[in-house]
């Protein structure tokens, strides 16, 4: 028996099969946090001489998942088309398949050191789904019909998460109109989706418990935002990228508060969802650091490089341990949802995000 619905024992399909069943879009969101971590590696490598091999090796580890949750994701819609099909039309984990075109412009990211035009040829491509997933989204944002009860931070990820993504990989690769244009997208959006969703927080009833984790995503829309703006700006940080961060910080101590609460649902790859928020925003401290010291050398007036430094080291402890965690569950062979029927397998992709369990 199960919590939603009949299961179908992974060896009733060939091997290949269940498993691509089995892995939600949801999983990119290991390589938004890799990549995260990496990012705010390399930036520390910058500011404190920290061993670069550190963040080229997560790096790595972060274009190895995205090849695998890719070809895996590919899988399920050529071998289990229904399955993938309920989850595009399932109103929160929807969202999810928007990380596939945003985890390519962060492995863009990952390999520009070493492969340029391997790196623009990805950036492109992970640009042009990300543009096209958004317009069909909001479209059907627009068309109403919407259950408030489904409105979670969720919705950031097809506009917001992509478009500011797309801003920094835009910036990175020498195309900074290109990148002000998303950079505008994503902040419109972001400024517009954060009041419903606030709304929806304070005046409904709260989050399901297999819910509670997509509030990690709250962190994310100012501090990517920061780290996107400071991509495509130079000099010393402007009085705007301060005032993101300083909403990030607040974002920050709002999810300590709620912590208890929060974890009220077993850790599951949901977690995840606070990775790539933990790790823009030691990226933005370090970089804001790095910047201020290099507009007035010798000096650290504003005490960045200790915020930088506290902020670093959450994160590492944040995405370290989510990191061990999903390990954990992977060797208990509890990582993956069971399999879904292909007749009733919306709720099952209703509790993906906090992990499918029988009972």
């Amino acid at each position: 028996m199960t919590t939603a619905t009949t299961l179908v024992r992974p060896t009733a399909l060939a091997a290949p099969t269940a498993l691509a069943v089995r892995v939600p879009a949801a999983f990119f969101g290991m390589v938004l946090g890799l990549a995260g971590l990496g990012t705010a590696w390399r930036a520390a490598t910058a500011l404190w001489g920290l061993p670069a091999a550190v963040g080229e090796a997560i790096m790595a580890l972060a274009t190895i998942t995205w090849i695998a949750v890719s070809a895996l994701y590919a899988a399920k819609w050529a071998w289990a088309r229904d399955v993938a099909l309920t989850e595009w039309r399932d109103p929160v984990q929807c969202c999810f398949v928007g990380l596939a075109p945003v985890s390519t412009m962060l492995v863009a990211l990952a390999v520009r050191p070493y492969a340029g035009p391997a790196a623009l040829a990805l950036a492109a491509l992970g640009a042009s789904g990300q543009l096209a997933f958004m317009a069909y989204r909001v479209g059907g944002l627009w068309m109403g019909g919407r259950d408030p009860l489904t409105t979670t931070p969720v919705l950031y990820l097809p506009t917001v998460a992509g478009s500011f993504v797309a801003a920094l990989a835009a910036g990175a690769l020498g195309y900074p109109s290109l990148g002000t244009l998303a950079f505008g997208a994503g902040l419109f959006s972001w400024f517009a989706l954060e009041s419903v969703i606030l709304h929806r927080l304070l005046v409904h009833e709260h989050l399901a418990v297999a819910l509670l984790p997509t509030l990690g995503i709250q962190l994310a829309p100012p501090v990517v935002g920061c780290v996107a703006w400071l991509g495509l700006t130079t000099g010393a940080p402007d009085r705007f990228a301060l005032a993101l961060l300083g909403y990030g910080l607040l974002q920050t101590l709002v999810l300590l508060r709620l912590a208890r609460w929060i974890r009220t649902q077993p850790f599951a790859p949901s977690y995840w969802a606070f990775t790539f928020g933990a790790g823009a925003l030691a990226t933005a401290a370090i970089r804001i650091a790095t910047r201020t010291e290099l507009a007035a050398p010798g000096g650290d007036p504003a005490g960045w490089r200790w915020l930088a430094g506290g902020l670093f080291a959450g994160t590492n402890l944040v995405i370290g341990a989510v990191a061990v965690g999903t390990v954990r569950l992977a060797l208990r062979g509890r990582l993956l949802p069971p399999v879904p029927s292909s007749s009733r397998a919306q709720g099952v992709f209703a509790n993906q995000t906090g992990g499918a369990r029988e009972a």
